[in-house]
């Protein structure tokens, strides 16, 4: 929960760093090595993560496209012909 309540807040990438390393340090704290390689991770991915703070965007559309269009690859069985697949989903999707 607090973790949410840091990328809810509208704050500046520093201070969401700074917000997020207490963060960090709580959840050493507890000894769970589960969260030990999420804070890896964060820490691998902190400018990319950072980002979203500057911006508020995230890659959500492009994500949701991409399920649909292997749902919809999946529905025909594969594809054959691949200018009639983009032309259906161009149909469908666009």
């Amino acid at each position: 929960m607090e973790l949410r309540k840091i990328f809810n807040a509208k704050i500046s990438p520093t201070k969401a760093m700074g917000r997020m390393n207490k963060w960090y340090e709580k959840v050493m704290a507890l000894g769970n090595n589960n969260f030990r390689s999420v804070i890896k991770t964060f820490k691998n991915h902190a400018p990319t993560i950072l980002n979203y703070f500057r911006h508020r965007a995230t890659n959500a559309s492009a994500e949701a496209f991409n399920s649909k269009v292997k749902i919809f690859r999946s529905q025909m069985r594969g594809v054959r012909d691949r200018d009639f697949f983009i032309f259906r989903l161009v149909k469908l999707y666009a």
